[in-house]
């Protein structure tokens, strides 16, 4: 699915018009990356987390030359999906 996937199906579901629902989609997503960006997470109650966490440096290799590389310590954004929205794909998928 797309941005303008789930933009067409919301403007379907509640007869806002497309272009109102991409601004709303658009004005979400850029919440979200202003808030990682402050390096706060974000908690959307039965849906999951946004997170950032932190990784170490460690010696990596660059798979072409076997050369030993070292990678940075760096900060990555991460998500976890809720338990209640697991079980729920889950149970719409065993049917």
């Amino acid at each position: 699915m797309t941005k303008a996937d789930l933009v067409k199906i919301v403007s379907a579901e509640t007869g806002i018009i497309r272009k109102d629902v991409a601004l709303a989609v658009d004005a979400f997503l850029e919440a979200i990356k202003d808030t990682m960006k402050e390096g706060k997470h974000i908690e959307i109650r039965g849906f999951g987390t946004f997170k950032l966490k932190q990784r170490k440096e460690r010696i990596g290799r660059n798979p072409k030359t076997e050369e030993k590389v070292v990678v940075p310590e760096r900060v990555v954004p991460t998500f976890k999906f809720s338990r209640a929205f697991k079980e729920e794909v889950n149970e719409a998928n065993l049917k």
